[in-house]
């Protein structure tokens, strides 16, 4: 009953609303990495091979949150919001490197800065959930 436990604390409320979020990036992010790498990968294979590794991780903090596995899901979001910084930063900086963005370019702006904001939603929701 433990388990059980772990996974209601987090993915009641608001945390219900961050598994739908990220499950809807997870299916936005892979499909469009998806179409981007089977037809147009020689163009921008860093930004597409980006793209589909940021649908990687929403996919893998869908399910770690749904599951309740707290550990997974932390360290998932601190990869996101690594990424997110890294990406963000060189896709400002080295913008030949970057001929398409990907989802994570310029901190997220193609997805309203989302990808920014919601690792930290993220860790706050499960830092206060503890």
């Amino acid at each position: 009953m433990a388990g059980r436990g772990v996974t209601t604390s987090i993915g009641t409320g608001p945390g219900r609303a961050l598994i739908a979020v990220y499950g809807l990036f997870s299916l936005a992010a892979g499909s469009r990495a998806a179409v981007q790498i089977a037809t147009r990968f020689g163009e921008a294979p860093l930004a597409y091979a980006l793209s589909a590794f940021a649908a990687a991780v929403y996919i893998l903090l869908t399910v770690a949150l749904w599951r309740g596995a707290r550990r997974l899901a932390l360290v998932a979001l601190g990869i996101e919001l690594a990424g997110v910084l890294v990406v963000g930063t060189l896709s400002l900086l080295d913008q030949a490197a970057f001929p398409d963005e990907t989802v994570w370019s310029v901190y997220g702006k193609g997805y309203l800065f989302i990808p920014l904001v919601l690792p930290l939603v993220g860790l706050f929701w499960l830092r206060r959930r503890r």
